[in-house]
């Protein structure tokens, strides 16, 4: 089962509860287990949270997702100008500042990957396999369909 999504909101701290609810009410009703929930909307509020602190430009933030078959991609993009030239980067090519959401990102995330160039803004992608509850929609469908199919 597929599902996409996607929000244009404004860079205010309002907006990244508006996030956690839009998500994780999707991969809920999905029937993602809550632990798998939790990993997913703690990374998201990390990476909105850096955009709405950090871009340096636009007065909104885009953050579009989508389900493919078992893994949740989110798409987080700010308009603004890149990092800062005093920012600088460790040795996987991220961004050093605190340091702190990045690495919270990476440990909640299967792959984490982030694109910042001073003309473009930054976007980061989270992508997270997800884990299923026993009674969860996707698992009932793929049942319905098998037995309509054989």
């Amino acid at each position: 089962m597929d599902m996409k999504f996607s929000l244009a909101l404004p860079r205010e701290k309002l907006s990244i509860p508006v996030i956690r609810r839009v998500v994780g009410d999707a991969l809920r009703g999905l029937g993602v287990t809550e632990d798998c929930v939790a990993d997913v909307l703690v990374a998201a509020s990390e990476a909105c949270t850096n955009a709405v602190q950090h871009a340096r430009g636009g007065a909104e933030f885009e953050v579009s997702g989508w389900v493919d078959g078992g893994t949740c991609v989110l798409r987080i993009e700010d308009w603004g100008c890149g990092p800062r030239p005093s920012e600088k980067q460790d040795e996987s090519g991220d961004l050093v500042e605190s340091g702190r959401g990045i690495r919270i990102m990476r440990a909640l995330v299967d792959d984490l990957s982030i694109d910042a160039a001073p003309d473009r803004g930054t976007v980061v992608h989270l992508r997270k396999r997800l884990t299923w509850q026993d009674g969860a929609l996707v698992r009932r469908l793929e049942r319905q369909l098998a037995r309509s199919a054989g």
